[in-house]
């Protein structure tokens, strides 16, 4: 299975629908890619807190959902289209993650659990999603959780026991934490024998540089490809793991740009197989 991540740059001085335009152009661009993912919050900015009731939408047909549902059939993938402020029938906002199949149907919805600010930010201006999702393919099965969720492990737990094979954590990074991102991406990988597909943003949006270095990582927690970082003087050489493509520059530290690498889902299971330290769990 071939997997893109797109670093999407998440700028204030660019509009909503231009942003929504450009990932429509980017995931149509991925059609060798049998699945494509963005990130948290993309269309708005997971730090731009005081647009979020503006930029609220319907999960199920608001703008991103049929733009980007209509992008997965033309190119043929599975497509997470990241996550957007979804506005519920009794006004709550939510964080959501949309996953669209190649028929552009929207297969899979998830609300947040973990909600990032304590008592500021999107814990205060959001509700809290309450089960965890996972997607089946037909090829593997996907699990979904969203930034802050990284942090606790017991997700990622739950979505393995129930079938998962590749988790996925669409993000909003903020760049001075970027070693814990690094990190908690390889943790979750090792300790679940999973793929995970970390997808972060570039720019920077409500003051907070994005820190990208967006990540496919195997089930030994070997970082198969990685978004390159900016050098020092705002520039870099383009190379971005396997099939690599720089689109906009994003400031903060990370540029937008596609993340590919192979997923051997067959290794997985000798994997799980051949080192069963899932099957060996005591405490549930």
């Amino acid at each position: 299975m071939r997997a893109s991540l797109l670093q999407i740059a998440v700028n204030p001085d660019e509009s909503v629908n231009s942003r929504r335009l450009r990932a429509v152009s980017l995931v149509e661009e991925q059609s060798e890619s049998d699945l494509v993912v963005l990130p948290e919050l993309w269309p708005v900015g997971a730090f731009a807190f005081d647009r979020f009731d503006e930029a609220a939408e319907s999960a199920a047909d608001g703008p991103t959902a049929e733009l980007l549902g209509a992008a997965a059939e033309r190119a043929g993938v599975w497509l997470h289209a990241g996550s957007v402020v979804e506005r519920d029938a009794d006004g709550t906002l939510y964080n959501t993650s949309l996953v669209f199949s190649p028929a552009g149907e929207l297969v899979g919805r998830y609300r947040k659990i973990h909600r990032f600010g304590f008592d500021r930010g999107e814990a205060a201006l959001m509700g809290a999603g309450a089960e965890p999702v996972t997607v089946d393919t037909g090829r593997a099965v996907l699990g979904l959780a969203t930034c802050y969720d990284l942090r606790f492990p017991e997700l990622f737990r739950s979505l393995t026991d129930a079938g998962a094979q590749i988790l996925i954590v669409p993000a909003g990074w903020p760049a001075k934490r970027a070693a814990h991102w690094e990190l908690l991406l390889r943790a979750r990988a090792v300790e679940n024998q999973a793929y995970v597909l970390g997808c972060g943003t570039a720019g920077s949006n409500g003051g907070a540089p994005q820190a990208g270095r967006s990540a496919i990582v195997d089930p030994w927690g070997e970082t198969l490809a990685v978004a390159e970082e900016l050098d020092g003087d705002g520039s870099g050489d383009g190379s971005v793991g396997d099939g690599g493509r720089v689109g906009e520059g994003g400031g903060g530290g990370a540029r937008e740009q596609v993340v590919t690498a192979e997923l051997d889902l067959a290794a997985l299971a000798r994997t799980r197989e051949e080192f069963p330290a899932l099957k060996d769990r005591v405490l549930r």
